[in-house]
């Protein structure tokens, strides 16, 4: 007899040497590192369907910082001296 869930299931592993939390929800379930707030997540549809590779290469990516991060802008475009606002510039022109 199989038992429905009522509330989330949490349970300790360990994965290379370092602690993971891994949470089971009705939803699905989510694997985090112990102490961190996020990680990989994938829906029960989704493991169903047949999204569950694509899902969580785009988990996969989403989560890698060396992907997220691309050249660092400068907070002031370098056509626009910061020293004259916007509406001086334009009336000059």
């Amino acid at each position: 007899m199989t038992t429905k869930m009522a509330a989330p299931l949490r349970r300790e592993l360990t994965i290379d040497d370092k602690p993971y939390v891994l949470t089971i929800t009705s939803d699905g379930f989510k694997l985090v590192q112990k102490g961190r707030r996020k990680g990989r997540e994938l829906a029960w549809r989704d493991l169903v369907s047949g999204e569950a590779a694509l899902a969580v290469a785009l988990n996969a990516s989403l989560g890698d910082e060396s992907l997220r991060r691309g050249p660092k802008t400068p907070a002031v475009a370098p056509d626009r001296s910061p020293s004259r606002p916007l509406a001086a510039r334009r009336r000059r022109s």
